[in-house]
């Protein structure tokens, strides 16, 4: 029997974020609180119209019924007018009258993200020249404040209409300020579908696990929808199940259950600049002989987005569209893992750059990756064009400079990872697909030094707008003897970003909390964040007192750090575990069971005076020569900041049951160690056990996450002032651990108490993400490795629950 997906029944989450509200008519109100307790008032009256899964859902699925029983035809009988409400961080906080963050969020994070908002962070995404937020209509932390955006869709023009007015009406009553509207609307006739520059839109949406119905053959994928593979729902909803490399669910605050975090960008499309210069590179690339005879304009600018103007992927109709195929159109069974070199679907297309599918590659040596480790990165886009269509025998709406654009609008649970991450790391990173840049010598196989793939020229420019540097696309061919040849492009940017809002989606029960000014689900018990600083697990730390941290899983761990003076006492071992923004006590004893319990909940990080300033911690690294259990214990640690890996250096002070924590130095960048070059951040160090302070030398292990790639090397550490370190080995690949056998990342390691070289052989605990695992490594040459026991659940260790 066919279980429904049970997602479609919430009436929590609002529309839009699962079910899209896929109206003709769009407006989206952009609004600013004039007076909080009057803003509460209106949010009161607008609740009861906002529009749930649950809803949307059922009228989605009888209007596609209807459809098909008319052969096609919307049916006119079947009309609705969605609403859903999102909020800025500093909206939330005036409707709140409390901080959604009473400690900083994880830096690095999605959450910093939010509290951030878009104009803060538009330089590192790109939004920079003609982009910048001094240019923008709305967002811009300049002109009047977003505190919340309103959406509204109806399926005729006069429900939009009618819905705008009410609410326009409603938000002057209560002093809400209408900052800026922006209508769109779906093309007609033969652009139905399609965006500004003629190519059909929103194809590649992903399925949702618990919402889509699954293929009964293939599980992984949307029943009707070959190709389309199954999300987990976390990767756009908080707090439900996600993929096992995102961030981890708990530690999301507990406002954010059921609830999405959203971005609306207005980009304007220059259509006929675009077309236009597709014309002229085409030319370049006839006179290079790169193309065959029977190209076209369409036929380059379909290699530029990934897919011909019906929606036909290239990769499977190379020679031209098919424009009367309705499965051509919306084809999402393929990837690119048959064209490693871009020579069908060039690397730098739209398509590749937005979705890598199975076909991104670490280096061109290397197998590329399966497409599901790609879950986390995935969005899910609602956006709709704005403005008249292009004509150019139009004097009017219509003409060439008629203000035309997407209104782009995406859900994800995770800002940083999902759209800062595919906008910043792969659309506008030059350098991706990574490590194509043969530096000078020529591949095997091409007629020349292979250069990297260049950045998106559907969105981007190559040329930076901050340094000035060009950075064509590589446009790869094979020759009349077979070999690649390699022709730059350089493309301008005829796509802007004109406004920008990052903003929250809340639950039902969230949007009746605030509109009590709360960020508690109404009946609910409430969220508690923080706990109380002061003297906790025998640290002695400063500060105000704060509310105790919520209690959730201490996993994912982030790191253990071994209680200087509690180590193998009375049978005993104890650690602080740090799990996220926060930290425990716990211990483990000696013996065969080596049970382990909790200590003493969890503090936040900022108890720790050492780690002021400190999100969350990457890992520590103890002073090799600097470590007195009686007194004073040195470390560097570890932790980002802004995307960027610093560290610095702590002590922790023993004395009569007490620890004091005191920061020796302040951050400094990875470049300092000379081991660490090429390093993106480090995960975690593993001592090598019999090379620890012999001659005057510590060796370790050190995994590193690099061009988003786990590895490790091998480095030394001089005891002494300076402390010199220097790189033994270059990097290699987890495979080359026998134990660490079927794991893509290692968050931490702890080491087996009672069992450090013994018998010339020291065990460890290997932690990464909800499980662990046991191994065991061999003293002398070659350090042989092996698995002790196989991954368990976290839920197995009483102190980490």
């Amino acid at each position: 029997m066919t279980t429904e997906p049970n997602l479609r029944d919430s009436e929590e989450i609002q529309g839009d974020i699962l079910a899209g509200f896929k109206k003709d008519n769009v407006s989206v109100l952009f609004l600013k609180f004039e007076d909080a307790a009057r803003a509460r008032d209106w949010l009161r009256k607008l609740t009861p119209q906002i529009s749930t899964t649950r809803e949307v859902a059922a009228f989605n699925e009888a209007f596609s019924e209807a459809r098909q029983a008319s052969g096609g035809d919307d049916p006119k009988s079947l009309n609705a007018t969605w609403l859903g409400i999102s909020f800025t961080y500093e909206g939330l906080r005036m409707l709140a009258a409390t901080d959604p963050f009473p400690t900083a969020p994880p830096v690095g994070s999605g959450l910093e993200a939010f509290k951030d908002g878009s104009a803060r962070r538009a330089a590192a995404l790109g939004d920079t020249g003609d982009n910048r937020p001094d240019n923008w209509l709305f967002g811009n932390g300049k002109n009047q404040p977003v505190h919340a955006v309103l959406k509204i869709s109806a399926d005729t023009e006069r429900d939009l209409q009618s819905a705008v007015e009410a609410q326009r009406i409603a938000a002057a009553e209560c002093r809400v300020l209408i900052v800026y509207q922006q209508n769109a609307q779906t093309l007609l006739g033969s652009r139905r579908g399609k965006e500004h520059f003629g190519f059909k839109d929103g194809i590649s949406e992903p399925g949702i696990k618990g919402f889509d119905r699954p293929n009964p053959a293939k599980p992984d994928e949307v029943d009707g929808h070959p190709g389309t593979r199954l999300i987990p729902a976390g990767e756009f909803v908080c707090g439900l199940e996600n993929d096992q490399f995102s961030f981890p669910r708990d530690r999301y605050p507990e406002w954010s259950r059921n609830g999405s975090f959203q971005v609306v960008r207005r980009l304007a499309q220059d259509v006929p600049g675009w077309w236009s210069q597709v014309a002229v590179k085409l030319e370049e690339l006839r006179q290079a002989k790169a193309v065959p005879e029977h190209a076209t304009t369409e036929w380059l600018a379909a290699r530029m987005v990934g897919r011909w103007r019906s929606g036909a992927p290239v990769c499977k109709y190379q020679d031209r569209d098919v424009p009367n195929n309705p499965t051509a159109a919306k084809d999402n069974d393929f990837d690119f893992r048959d064209d490693p070199e871009g020579l069908v679907t060039p690397l730098w297309s739209h398509l590749r750059k937005t979705e890598p599918r199975a076909g991104l590659q670490e280096s061109p040596d290397k197998p590329p990756f399966p497409a599901k480790d790609l879950n986390g990165r995935r969005i899910m886009r609602r956006g709709t064009p704005y403005g008249a269509p292009f004509d150019p025998a139009s004097e009017g709406p219509g003409g060439p400079d008629d203000p035309r654009g997407l209104l782009f609008i995406c859900y994800q649970a995770d800002l940083q990872r999902q759209f800062e991450f595919i906008q910043v790391d792969w659309m506008d990173q030059r350098n991706f697909p990574p490590n194509r840049d043969s530096q000078g010598t020529t591949p095997p196989g091409h007629t020349s030094p292979r250069p990297v793939p260049g950045r998106d020229p559907v969105t981007q420019n190559c040329l930076d707008p901050e340094t000035g540097e060009v950075t064509p696309v590589d446009y790869e061919n094979r020759d009349a003897s077979g070999l690649i040849q390699h022709t730059p492009l350089n493309f301008a940017q005829f796509v802007r970003t004109t406004g920008s809002v990052y903003a929250f989606m809340p639950s039902l029960s969230i949007l009746r909390g605030l509109c009590e000014g709360r960020l508690t689900p109404v009946g609910g018990k409430g969220t508690t964040t923080g706990q109380t600083t002061g003297q906790t697990g025998g640290q002695t730390t400063g500060g105000q007192p704060q509310p105790k941290p919520q209690p959730v899983k201490a996993y994912p761990c982030d790191e253990f750090v071994g209680v200087p003076d509690q180590y193998r006492k009375g049978g005993q071992s104890q650690y602080w575990a740090f799990h996220g923004d926060r930290c425990r006590l716990i211990s483990i004893a000696d013996g065969s069971a080596h049970t382990d319990r909790k200590v003493e909940d969890d503090t936040w990080l900022t108890s720790w005076t050492c780690l002021q300033g400190i999100g969350r911690v990457d890992c520590f690294l103890p002073v090799p020569d600097q470590q007195d259990p009686a007194g004073k214990s040195w470390y560097w640690v570890f932790h980002s900041t802004g995307g960027r890996q610093q560290y610095r250096l702590v002590s922790v002070t023993c004395g009569g049951g007490r620890y004091t924590t005191t920061l020796e130095r302040s951050d400094r960048d990875l470049t300092s160690w000379g081991s660490l070059s090429g390093v993106g951040q480090v995960d975690c160090w593993l001592p090598v056990p019999d090379q620890q302070r012999v001659g005057g030398k510590s060796w370790y292990w050190c995994f590193h996450t690099t061009a988003g790639r786990q590895q490790y090397r091998l480095i030394s550490i001089a005891d002494g002032s300076s402390h010199t370190d220097v790189r033994e080995r270059t990097d290699r690949e987890l495979s080359q651990w026998g134990s660490l056998n079927g794991l893509n990342r290692v968050d931490c390691f702890l080491p087996v108490p009672d069992c450090q070289r013994v018998g010339g052989n020291s065990e460890f605990w290997v932690f990464s993400g909800q499980n662990y695992r046991r191994i065991s490594i061999s003293d002398g040459s070659g350090h042989p490795d092996r698995l002790v026991a196989a991954d368990r659940s976290c839920d197995s260790w009483a102190s980490l629950s």
